[in-house]
């Protein structure tokens, strides 16, 4: 149990660790610094690099998520239910980010269509700020949910 507790934690804080540097930091400093063509290009490639620990963390929670729910026993408790509820919902957006405009980004850096590009990039903020703080009430829930109750 232990290990799987460790692993759920681990994939937790790399997947939402990498989306609050990324919206936090990396996104005002790109915005402040770079022409739409780079900006795009450098998007492109950061996402290339990070969706696939997504995809990995996401397996990890959910496999350790079950795991350690049904270690505790049925029914589990409210912030249990609360934390898979939120998780699943962030995983289903995660999914269509993947599947959707990061698809336009990537068809729309390779084509050179910047206007296009833009587009796919601002709903993928839009969908990232959602689930950045999703996560972050996700941890508030696991973190304070034994002592509420």
């Amino acid at each position: 149990m232990i290990v799987a507790k460790f692993l759920h934690i681990l994939s937790v804080v790399i997947w939402v660790g990498g989306m609050f540097f990324a919206y936090m930091a990396l996104r005002p400093v790109a915005a402040e610094c770079l022409e739409p063509p780079q900006r795009l290009r450098l998007w492109a490639g950061v996402f290339a690099r990070f969706f696939p620990w997504v995809w990995g963390s996401v397996a990890v929670i959910l496999g350790s998520g079950l795991h350690l729910m049904m270690s505790m026993g049925m029914p589990p408790a409210h912030y249990v239910t609360i934390m898979l509820v939120l998780g699943v919902v962030m995983m289903l957006l995660f999914a269509h980010v993947f599947f959707a405009p990061y698809k336009r980004l990537k068809r729309a850096v390779a084509a050179q269509d910047w206007p296009a590009g833009g587009a796919a990039l601002g709903q993928i903020r839009q969908l990232i700020a959602i689930n950045l703080s999703l996560g972050l009430v996700t941890v508030t829930v696991a973190t304070l949910g034994v002592y509420l109750g």
